[in-house]
């Protein structure tokens, strides 16, 4: 088989070196005159120094063929060049006899003696060496505390070898991507003077005119720079700086204006480069790192640093809101205006990543303006940390922010806005089982009577109980059960302060502007509570609904939560409800079609748990007289609540069948008189009255109020005349009031358009008149103001025989 010649890499110095040497033993070289080397030598005998110095002589003999070429030269050009050498100003030969500090002291000297001439030929001189071919050698760059050093030589270049191939000279990404925007600076040429002429009167015209040219320029800066961030975070991270000396405009026309728009454009910058995970970092100088490594590395320092800063100044502003004490300056409406667009920026990044670097910073700082004197920045706040709530997965962030609301409250002796508590209501914290803690301290009781049993065991049994425990612990992680174990631990302590926010409200404050928001949280998450708190509960709320005077709505907040907690694990308890029921039968009637509509919700779910969950144990008397008031309550509602309090009738009647006797309108026999005034529903009376409110629901104006209440009055039919469509039987009472909720003015299903009805006209009808006076003044109204089409001579005088 052929052999593949393998080529020999060497350097350019050593390939010169051997082609000289071959052509020299060939006797082809040529001789350098101008290299003179000194080599130190030993020393040497006389004879041998005496045949170098002949050796010498013939050398110089055999190089005398300079002189023949001397004489061809003219004497003028033999002055020139010998002027030039002499005077060091000949550049051509520097290379040849003068060394380079002899170059520097030349170059001295024209600068002291400071000729103003051109000197033409001295300017050629200096670009001949360009002209030269040459090749440029790069060579492995030097790492510095500053960065890499890019390092590149110059060589000859030879005509004899193959030119290796160009390698273009790639400069540092910072350097090449930074020169558009400095190049878009200097086009812009931003000063930070005035930028009109204070020395000529001008125009309010003009002066408009110049400041929105100057903003023009401020908004193309900031968008390249934030567009720049977007496209390549990594390399542009300089802008961030840029952007944040922005906000620092000196220009006072223009520094509230560009403020906003770098704080606006910075927030979305940081919303989309920030990751969702928390950075960490520590400092190894002693360890090797990739290239990328290294360069992420420092690009999340960068961003790390300028998120801070940026929050920092985010803070200065936010503070705007905040009156201190004994300061009597009124804030600006700019200065307002500035503060609430800070905050919501804070809310944004806190919703967008709250497990970020300095989260809980803005936790820290945004649960105090849910008790802001101002409406609108406790609405901003109490939408961001709601939204956090409802997002948050995870479980952590959550109970930093309740842990925070908890002190709150506190400090201010409850003596705070209801927003702070209203938060509370968009925790996930649902499906908590307090009583887990119990069941894991039997469990570790457990553990410890196994442990004991271990130290039992021999040797080998310990070896397998741990491989045992390995295994299960590696299939606990496959099943990503520790997360789900870790939420549920971190659920278990909002849960837990929630309470203690609750239980010291009731305690300490009962009567306090946040009682109502309290009391509606202890609705919404009464199944959460011990079983061992419930008989406390029941009788705290009791005595709130007899001695303190509390409106309605906070009346049915206390109902809903007693009958929540007797619905689920309280009905092994010996409670009787039967106050919370008198209660409930008195504040129906103050929902109506105004202001209390809302409320109507909280109604409905509890008479669902009072009534329908409960019927089985209420008597015959107090179903009669729900039944009957729903009806009533039926009447005063807008469409919505009036389908809700039909469908919970339906569903009494269809699970208590005895209630159709409200359907017979004959009084006659039983034992009284209806009394609707009287509060106890036990003795009401209802048995003796008739739901009569259907026959006047039969004509309401919306179709499926009239389709309920034909179908109770049919006696609730599931089949035949009268029967209910399935999307309508379905739906519980909660989801009818959504779904026909009329506050986004859509009426469903939609009204159809009238039929027009064209007027008949009958000839055979004659109008008689027996006044004459009278006959004429219609025929001549008629004649002025009636359409064409009436036919007057219908119109006929009646004489008096």
């Amino acid at each position: 088989m052929p052999t593949k010649k393998v080529k020999i890499r060497m350097s350019t110095v050593k390939r010169n070196n051997l082609k000289h040497t071959k052509l020299s033993k060939q006797g082809k070289a040529k001789h350098r005159h101008h290299e003179k080397k000194t080599v130190l030598l030993p020393k040497r005998n006389n004879d041998q120094q005496s045949k170098s110095n002949a050796v010498q002589e013939e050398e110089e003999e055999e190089s005398d063929h300079g002189e023949e070429l001397l004489q061809m030269v003219e004497n003028d050009d033999l002055e020139f060049l010998h002027n030039a050498v002499t005077s060091h100003s000949y550049s051509l030969l520097n290379h040849i006899c003068f060394t380079e500090n002899k170059q520097k002291d030349r170059k001295r000297k024209r600068d002291k003696d400071g000729e103003d001439e051109v000197d033409v030929e001295g300017n050629y001189e200096e670009r001949v060496p360009e002209l030269e071919p040459k090749r440029i050698k790069h060579l492995l760059p030097i790492k510095t505390k500053g960065g890499l050093v890019y390092r590149s030589v110059a060589e000859d270049f030879n005509e004899e070898e193959p030119e290796p191939a160009k390698e273009e000279v790639i400069p540092k990404p910072e350097e090449t991507e930074t020169d558009s925007d400095a190049e878009l600076e200097n086009e812009l040429d931003i000063e930070r003077t005035d930028f009109i002429d204070p020395s000529r009167p001008v125009s309010t015209a003009e002066l408009l005119a110049s400041r929105e040219e100057a903003l023009r320029k401020r908004r193309l800066l900031i968008g390249v720079l934030a567009s720049g961030l977007l496209e390549n975070p990594q390399v542009k991270t300089k802008n961030f700086k840029r952007l944040l000396d922005m906000m620092n405009e000196e220009t006072p026309e223009l520094r509230i204006t560009v403020c906003k728009l770098v704080i606006v454009s910075l927030l979305e910058v940081f919303r989309d480069v920030v990751p969702s995970y928390q950075i960490k970092h520590q400092d190894n100088p002693g360890v090797k790192l990739k290239k990328e490594t290294l360069q992420l590395q420092r690009f999340e320092k960068a961003l790390l640093s300028s998120y801070k800063i940026y929050l920092q100044r985010m803070e200065k502003l936010v503070s705007m809101l905040n009156k201190k004490r004994g300061n009597s300056r009124v804030a600006s409406q700019q200065e307002l205006r500035m503060g609430e667009l800070a905050l919501s920026c804070m809310c944004d990044l806190l919703v967008a990543h709250p497990y970020f670097n300095f989260s809980h910073n803005l936790v820290q700082l945004l649960v105090p303006y849910l008790n802001h004197p101002l409406p609108s920045v406790r609405q901003l706040c109490s939408n961001s940390v709601c939204t956090v709530f409802r997002n948050d997965k995870r479980g952590e962030i959550s109970l930093e922010i309740v842990r925070c609301i908890n002190c709150l409250v506190k400090s201010r002796s409850h003596s705070v806005h209801p927003e702070v508590l209203k938060v509370l209501l968009s925790l996930r914290i649902k499906e908590i089982n307090l009583e887990k803690e119990k069941e894991d301290e039997l469990r570790q009781k457990k553990f410890m009577k196994h442990k004991q049993k271990l130290l039992t065991m021999s040797k080998k049994e310990r070896k397998r109980s741990k491989k045992l425990e390995e295994l299960e612990k590696e299939l606990l992680e496959t099943k990503a059960e520790e997360n789900k174990q870790a939420k549920q631990q971190y659920l278990t302590e909002v849960t837990k302060f929630v309470f203690t926010i609750y239980f010291r409200v009731l305690k300490k404050a009962p009567s306090s502007k946040i009682l109502s928001i309290t009391l509606e949280g202890l609705a919404r998450y009464a199944h959460c509570i011990n079983l061992e708190f419930y008989e406390d509960i029941v009788n705290v709320l009791n005595h709130l609904l007899e001695h303190e005077p509390l409106g309605y709505r906070e009346q049915m907040h206390c109902i809903q939560t007693v009958f929540t907690i007797l619905s689920g694990q309280g009905e092994v308890l010996n409670i009787d409800p039967f106050r919370f029921y008198v209660h409930l039968y008195r504040n129906l009637l103050s929902v109506h079609a105004g202001d209390s509509h809302q409320d109507l919700p909280t109604v409905l779910k509890t008479l669902d748990l009072a009534v329908i969950h409960r019927h089985k144990r209420l008597s015959q008397q107090r179903m009669f007289a729900f039944t009957k008031r729903l009806a009533t309550l039926a009447m005063q509602l807008l469409h919505n609540g009036s389908i809700s309090c039909l469908a919970l009738i339906r569903t009494i009647m269809q699970v208590y069948r005895s209630v159709d006797i409200l359907l017979d309108p004959d009084s006659s026999v039983g034992q009284g008189v209806y009394f609707p005034e009287l509060e106890d529903p036990e003795y009401c009376n209802a048995s003796n009255t008739a739901i009569w409110e259907m026959t006047a629901l039969k004509r309401h104006y919306h179709p499926v109020v009239c389709k309920f209440a034909c179908n109770i009055l049919l006696g609730v039919p599931v089949t035949g005349d009268g029967y209910l469509a399935p999307e309508l039987t379905k739906l519980s009472a909660e989801e009818l009031f959504i779904k026909y909720n009329p506050s986004e003015v859509a009426f469903q299903p939609p009204v159809p358009v009238p039929k027009k009805i064209e007027a008949r006209t009958n000839p055979s009808v004659t109008i008689h008149f027996r006044n004459e006076d009278l006959f004429n003044y219609v025929k001549e109204v008629s004649e002025r103001h009636v359409e064409e089409t009436v036919d007057f001579s219908l119109f006929k005088m009646r004489v008096k025989s």
